[in-house]
């Protein structure tokens, strides 16, 4: 079984506007919602390429019961703590102007929650995949990740990382299977900017990481594509395919499913690449996330 640890999971509000005059009525030309958070959206790109898997983390109040039961109805097994207070937070993402976002802190998360979760992560097998995506919440330490990953009951369970800062370094010493920093992240753990004009930089950078711990690096680019360092030393890079790009929301995260998804069923590394940067192209180009047979059909034209 796979499994998503999402630790503030949300309900994404998307706005298309116009324009947006601060002080002012604005109006918008439409609106719709979606699950979020790094771990659920994983979770959801997953299922739309046929994987189950079961979305762990936390909710509260009534958003977090839609959560819940939302990607219930999608299809996705669900094992949330739910805390004793507060609600699940509302983000507001608008688009139709220069995408912005305004994002919600999210719950406190006590010690008797943190421990039920804490006691769902001890359950999970050798031949399970872990997936830890997104940051913790305000009130919870930067390595909560790690705890996480020292309590598996075994050393073979495959760990995919998807954090940034301190979370993410304080965790490489247990060697997770995949870690995917962007290059914005990336410049912000090593204090020096990347761009992905300079392949070198960025592969030095990944092996860096690796010295430290990590297993495969993926270097997530946006319209410039992805570049994965495996355990082996070895690098791959792969372009974007061309496309209009509408929504930025999420790619990053689809790019996990869709690498996960290709590693799955054929293990090799090149090609789960392939379909990694086509998953997160395809959720790019759409205000949502991309359907698998989209996904699937931009993956058979650029193998």
């Amino acid at each position: 079984m796979i499994y998503t640890v999402t630790c503030n999971p949300s309900i994404d509000y998307l706005v298309t506007v116009d324009s947006l005059e601060i002080g002012k009525l604005n109006r918008m030309r439409k609106d719709s919602y979606m699950y979020g958070g790094k771990g659920v959206n994983v979770s959801q790109v997953l299922k739309e390429l046929g994987i189950d898997n079961t979305a762990l983390g936390f909710v509260a109040g009534f958003t977090g019961r839609e959560i819940e039961e939302g990607l219930n109805r999608l299809g996705i097994s669900t094992d949330f703590v739910h805390l004793p207070e507060g609600h699940s937070r509302i983000n507001i993402k608008f688009y139709g102007i220069e995408e912005t976002e305004v994002n919600a802190p999210g719950p406190f998360v006590d010690a008797v929650s943190m421990r039920s979760l804490r006691d769902r992560i001890s359950t999970i097998g050798g031949e399970d995949i872990l997936i830890l995506a997104g940051a913790a919440t305000a009130n919870m330490e930067n390595d909560i990740f790690a705890t996480l990953i020292s309590e598996l009951p075994y050393r073979d369970t495959k760990v995919i990382l998807d954090t940034e800062g301190e979370a993410l370094v304080n965790a490489l010493c247990y060697h997770p299977f995949l870690i995917k920093p962007n290059l914005e992240e990336l410049s912000d753990l090593f204090h020096e900017q990347f761009t992905s004009s300079d392949r070198g930089a960025i592969v030095s950078a990944a092996k860096r990481l690796q010295d430290k711990g990590a297993r495969n690096v993926l270097i997530s680019m946006g319209e410039d594509g992805a570049i994965l360092v495996d355990s082996d030393g070895k690098e791959y890079f792969r372009p974007a395919p061309a496309g209009i790009v509408v929504n930025s929301v999420g790619c990053g995260d689809s790019m996990v499913a869709g690498f996960l998804a290709g590693y799955l069923e054929r293990g090799d590394l090149e090609d789960a690449l392939c379909l990694g940067v086509c998953a997160g192209s395809t959720s790019a180009f759409n205000e949502g996330f991309a359907r698998g047979d989209e996904i699937m059909q931009l993956y058979r034209l650029c193998r």
